[in-house]
């Protein structure tokens, strides 16, 4: 995701065509030896020198399995892949496998994939995430990756502000009292990024724990969703209220997240990023900058009665097509990129935290200890549940929140609308 954010134009240009020309035929085709047959993969992350090891690993089991089919992996860029996946969709013709984001994106587009219950039952238990990738009672993608949303923060300007390191903020109370004195300090207290209006996804996902109750937020994610609630208007009203006390860093509306909002952090100009788990903007990304003085908080409690926790679920993983003319080969090679030897490389490697529960991180910085400690205890995060029109819907409104041309009350009121219309 971060190298695609640097790719030129023409290259963009060049990688679409080429995506589409590849898997232009419908899953299977033969290869120029005439004796082999190819499965076509889309992804964002093949690409990335990071993930190179995983990739391979994971080439390297199918291959044992099945020497005789070839595999094409086609890096598409991540800003334009749901447009690209969406007209291949459309045409019925495109890739065999495919890499989603757990939730709404693939919850929306499960009328084009192939259930695979049957091919991964074996890997139930050793994996984690499952739900984000399900429907209707059905797997659609197995996960590779956790994905959550980690509250980080700069130790080293929490000593500048005189505060102590080891001691974040419990409640809002105390989190805007440190806001104010590291702004007194000379840093900003959030480094955010909204310019793609991911922004509020990561805020109610990362805080919404500490402000909803128990029973609400477990309503959220069954999807009985009260809008009208006070505290889920609380969440839409501390998210303006940070950026009114000049607790963000400036032009946070036309910063992207990916991945200039991550430099801010980076560069030590703000104390707390909500950031990710999986393998971008996360603790090793942090770490290459920061050393050890990266640290990580839960959710400040905001309602009396919440119960703060780490949000997190299935972050990314493999769906294999309708159209796939060999799906046993297909999930075959699902199978292989979520096997343990290719996610222990892709988390050795990337740094993500991996679906695969039986990777050994006792050795990893404080950090990753602190974020596996909270998996038993998590929750599943609370923007996976919304579906990816209400996703843009909100990513807009906040926008217009932050700006002051709409009012919480007016955006919770639209989102309503869109969640309750599906």
């Amino acid at each position: 995701m971060k190298q695609h954010t640097l790719w030129s134009v023409a290259l963009i240009a060049g990688l679409t065509l080429a995506g589409c020309g590849s898997a232009a035929p419908t899953g299977t085709a033969p290869s120029s030896g005439g004796s082999k047959t190819k499965l076509v993969v889309w992804d964002w992350k093949s690409g990335d020198k990071k993930a190179a090891s995983y990739i391979e690993k994971a080439k390297a089991d199918f291959a044992k399995k099945h020497p005789d089919v070839t595999v094409e992996f086609v890096a598409q860029p991540f800003d334009q892949y749901y447009t690209l996946l969406g007209g291949a969709i459309q045409s019925g013709k495109g890739p065999d496998v495919m890499m989603f984001n757990g939730g709404g994106q693939i919850r929306d587009r499960v009328d084009a994939l192939l259930p695979l219950d049957q091919y991964v039952a074996e890997d139930r238990q050793r994996l984690a995430g499952w739900e984000a990738f399900t429907k209707d009672g059905k797997t659609y993608a197995a996960p590779v990756t956790l994905q959550g949303h980690p509250i980080y923060y700069n130790k080293t300007l929490y000593t500048k502000a005189g505060l102590d390191p080891e001691k974040p903020p419990a409640t809002w109370d105390e989190l805007m009292a440190d806001c104010a004195a590291i702004k007194k300090a000379g840093a900003k207290c959030f480094a955010l990024g909204n310019k793609e209006g991911i922004g509020p996804q990561f805020w109610l996902s990362g805080l919404g724990s500490g402000i909803l109750t128990p029973k609400e937020y477990d309503d959220w994610i069954a999807g009985e969703r009260d809008w009208t609630s006070p505290d889920v208007k609380q969440v839409f009203k501390l998210w303006k209220e940070v950026n009114d006390k000049g607790y963000n860093n400036d032009g946070a509306n036309s910063t992207a997240m990916f991945n200039d909002a991550f430099s801010v952090f980076d560069a030590g100009k703000a104390a707390h990023i909500i950031g990710l788990m999986s393998d971008v903007g996360h603790w090793k990304d942090f770490g290459e900058f920061l050393g050890d003085k990266v640290g990580v908080m839960q959710a400040p409690l905001v309602t009396a009665g919440a119960q703060p926790s780490l949000p997190y679920d299935g972050g990314i993983g493999y769906a294999v097509a309708k159209w796939a003319k060999d799906p046993k080969s297909a999930a075959d090679l699902v199978r292989s990129l979520t096997s343990t030897e290719a996610l222990n490389a892709f988390y050795s490697n990337a740094g993500a935290i991996a679906s695969d529960t039986t990777i050994d991180v006792s050795q990893a910085p404080p950090a990753v200890g602190t974020i596996v400690s909270k998996l038993k205890s998590g929750k599943p995060a609370l923007h996976v549940a919304l579906s990816s029109k209400t996703l843009d819907l909100m990513g807009r409104l906040s926008q217009k929140i932050l700006s002051g041309s709409a009012s919480v009350d007016e955006a919770v009121k639209q989102l309503a609308a869109s969640d309750r219309a599906g």
